[in-house]
């Protein structure tokens, strides 16, 4: 198997492809032969010793696969040679194949590619729980999303219309805007690239004009740093504020805002909330592949690489001009009828 490695903490540029032995499923286990993975924020930071988990090297990042059954372990049932399925893995996906828990595998539905299917349970994953769990968004609100033209942000613009919410995207740039406005968003604003108080007072006022008198029901916050504080203030009463992810760096509230509007900070920690409520998280994924088949949701690859140009992936998506999702194409890739 060829596998793209970390070996010591650092960027993209630290990653080093391999090849090695071919693993064997334990018990309770699947192998996999990769044929995509998905790339996502935390494979930027799990290389830097910055994620929540931190796997003793030399390890391959990627959380998020899709691919066929190779061979089953001892003790698994359910699953056939050949089987096309889908997991989050946390990391170990940059590779040709991979190991993991059966119950950890979905199988996926045979008229979705693979790169679909290894760009799917991550973002809309992430986006359905923030706003059906943590929201409860109902049909008729307004929902702001930051970063609407990322990963996770562009699904949400998916999710809100599909849950009949009026979307209102802020992206960076015009081309971003554009993109969003595919994706069906109602209205889109463009924020600066440096958020001085001048920019928070202007970005606001934009939203709370675009949002009428009884302002944003619900926020998606995928960026954070300074233009979370804009965002909040432009809540209406009882508004929930989901707090998602911090590119831009970990925000400082003033307190005084959430009391004076009545709404909540909400946690999104997606990840937890999978191990924490499996069932819940099928039923969520159900839904999801609902959707899918409904043309509802699809995600929007803007970039694909080959495995050895994975650290360019990486790299694009830190940059963060990337729109929707990227994805590392596996060598041999064919299409799946």
């Amino acid at each position: 198997m060829q596998a793209l490695l970390s070996v010591v903490p650092g960027g993209p540029e630290t990653l080093e492809l391999k090849t090695l032995p071919d693993p064997t499923p334990g018990k309770g286990e699947l192998l996999v032969g990769i044929r995509a993975a998905g790339v996502n924020f935390p494979d930027t930071l799990i290389i830097k010793d910055l994620y929540q988990i931190k796997p003793p090297r030399p390890f391959s990042p990627g959380g998020e696969i899709a691919g066929e059954v190779l061979a089953i372990g001892e003790g698994v049932t359910g699953f056939t040679i050949g089987d096309c399925v889908l997991a989050l893995t946390v990391y170990g996906g940059f590779a040709t194949h991979v190991t993991l828990p059966a119950a950890a595998a979905v199988k996926f539905p045979e008229t979705m590619p693979f790169e679909d299917a290894a760009c799917f349970v991550f973002t809309y994953g992430t986006s359905y729980h923030a706003l059906k769990d943590r929201a409860a968004l109902q049909s008729g609100e307004t929902l702001l999303v930051l970063g609407a033209a990322g990963g996770v942000g562009s699904a949400a613009v998916e999710l809100g219309k599909a849950m009949g919410a009026r979307v209102i995207a802020a992206v960076s740039s015009e081309d971003k805007a554009a993109f969003c406005r595919s994706l069906g968003a109602d209205e889109t604003i463009i924020y600066a690239n440096e958020m001085d108080k001048s920019a928070q007072k202007a970005f606001s006022s934009e939203i709370k004009a675009l949002a009428g008198p009884s302002g944003v029901n619900v926020v998606y916050d995928a960026v954070g740093g300074d233009y979370a504080e804009p965002a909040l203030r432009s809540m209406g009463w009882a508004g929930r504020y989901l707090v998602v992810g911090f590119p831009a760096g970990i925000p400082r509230i003033p307190l005084n805002l959430p009391l004076l509007k009545s709404c909540q900070i909400v946690g999104v920690f997606w990840g937890a909330s999978v191990l924490r409520d499996p069932k819940g998280h099928a039923e969520n994924v159900k839904d999801l592949f609902r959707l899918y088949a409904e043309a509802r949701i699809k995600p929007k690859i803007s970039a694909r690489f080959p495995l050895n140009r994975a650290p360019e992936a990486l790299a694009h998506l830190s940059s963060r001009s990337a729109f929707g999702k990227i994805v590392v194409i596996m060598p041999d890739q064919s299409e799946h009828d």
